[in-house]
């Protein structure tokens, strides 16, 4: 038998040299389009479900409205945002991150937070979870991640080997993981837990000035958690149970609001924090960057049809409006492409001609065409840019703010690799009470485990970060910290 190792390769055969870090202009990006790789990963895995979608799949949504509350004009010229008193109709979904369409609301998984702002300048997508940080910080290990929370291709069963096989070799997991692990984990319903953006944004002002952005959505209703024990028994009894509560909270006249904020960086300090504020496994101190308030998001209305809205419903973070502009954060990057494409796999090329995605601004493009064309696929007009003849052209104002980039293109990770500090830093903020059920919760998820190998890696990371939180597991699991 060989002792040779397989070489990883792209589906046409050849080697891959870097499956950690996609290709980018310097190790801040922005991601290079030639990284062939990281294209065919990301395409290949939107693809690998029909019609279902891959991540998000179950989920529920409502109609609602943004209200501006605190001027932000020095910040963004964005319309949306451009007077205290505006408002802007939106829709939402939430949704659990790995489960299938019929899994349970209740399962300790991260929560979708996606944002349908419907604004005069166009659809702007704030596509978030209801945590600020993610398990990885590249876009090209995002497959390999899914697949590792979802089912073994031989038994169909979930499989914890792969899943802290995995988080224990991408130690930049370490943060979002203490986070899915603690009374956080399971949110008591969609109305009470915060939505984050996760990523950072760009805005930029009326003159051209630009800054950093990260969104903070505030339940108004208090964040509430549920135990292992009752999200078990309410998976059991009412396996739609958010769903359930979301829509009669709606329909009897108690609409849930969220208070909107965003820590705001300057440029310039981007290349001097002491976290890289691109690197989505991290969060900005709120003492460096405080919480700035912008308005208020109120949902008062049901949909009509589940199909017709929720699941039609698409969302991108590249659906951006004048005055919001991608950051290189090297995971937004990637998701710029994944979920337009997904979309466009999923339910077709002219997925925003639906009336759930349908933007009230004037759509004026050459794009013609294409599987359930619904409109007059723009008639006898203009189909092509520049030209003579009247038609649509572009407008330089609206041209995204540049920023600098240097380096070489080359596969490359972020310059800072602390992924213990914020880890640490929050379970020393648990109470004793909390950590005890962080560290139970841990335990439980590792003990089918089947290699002590993974267990040590994993324990090492949770010691690196403080060494009672790895004691107290590897106390859990009968496993000495001497063993590795």
């Amino acid at each position: 038998m060989s002792t040779e190792k397989n070489k990883l390769t792209t589906s046409f055969g050849a080697p891959v040299g870097d499956n950690q870090n996609s290709m980018t202009a310097g190790s801040r990006g922005p991601t290079l389009i030639q990284d062939v790789h990281l294209l065919e990963k990301l395409a290949h895995f939107n693809r690998e479900r029909v019609p279902e979608r891959v991540v998000h799949a179950k989920g529920a949504g409502a109609h609602g409205y943004f209200q501006v509350t605190h001027d932000v004009t020095p910040y963004t010229k964005a319309n949306f945002l451009s007077e205290v008193g505006k408002r802007t109709p939106m829709f939402i979904r939430f949704s659990t991150v790995a489960g299938e369409l019929g899994s349970s609301d209740t399962v300790r998984d991260p929560r979708g937070f996606a944002v349908k702002f419907y604004t005069e300048e166009g659809n702007y997508d704030l596509v978030g979870n209801n945590t600020p940080v993610f398990f990885i910080r590249d876009a090209i290990k995002f497959p390999d991640f899914i697949h590792t929370q979802k089912r073994h291709p031989q038994t169909h069963l979930k499989n914890p080997n792969a899943v802290w096989d995995f988080w224990s070799l991408s130690p930049e997991s370490l943060h979002q993981v203490t986070i899915l692990m603690s009374d956080r984990g399971i949110p008591a319903t969609f109305r009470h837990m915060h939505g984050f953006g996760s990523h950072t944004f760009k805005w930029v002002n009326a003159e051209g000035q630009a800054v950093w952005i990260k969104y903070h959505f505030k339940t108004e209703q208090g964040v509430q958690n549920i135990s292992n024990e009752v999200a078990a028994k309410i998976a059991g009894e009412n396996p739609d149970y958010h769903t359930e509560d979301l829509f009669n909270s709606i329909a009897q006249g108690d609409f849930p609001a969220w208070k909107l904020y965003v820590q705001i960086m300057p440029v310039e300090d981007a290349n001097t924090y002491r976290f890289d504020p691109f690197d989505v496994t991290k969060v900005w101190s709120q003492k460096d960057y405080p919480l700035i308030e912008v308005g208020r998001m109120v949902l008062d209305r049901n949909p009509d049809n589940y199909f017709a809205e929720v699941e039609q419903a698409t969302f991108s973070p590249g659906s951006f409006v004048p005055g919001v502009e991608a950051s290189p954060d090297k995971m937004l990057q990637g998701r710029l492409f994944a979920y337009a494409d997904a979309h466009r796999y999923r339910v077709g090329a002219n997925h925003n001609q639906l009336p759930i995605n349908r933007p009230t601004a004037p759509v004026n493009n050459h794009q013609r065409d294409g599987q359930m064309r619904a409109d007059g696929n723009g008639g006898a007009s203009i189909y092509y840019e520049p030209n003579s003849y009247g038609g649509p052209t572009e407008s330089p104002e609206n041209k995204p703010a540049p920023f600098e980039v240097s380096g070489q293109a080359d596969s490359v990770a972020y310059d800072h690799h602390d992924h213990y500090t914020q880890a640490g830093d929050l379970y020393r903020l648990l109470s004793e009470e909390e950590r005890a059920r962080l560290t139970e919760t841990i335990v439980g998820a590792m003990k089918p485990v089947e290699k002590d190998e993974i267990k040590l890696r994993q324990i090492s990371h949770f010691y690196k970060a403080d060494p009672d939180y790895g004691q107290r597991v590897a106390d859990g699991l009968g496993l000495s910290i001497t063993q590795q």
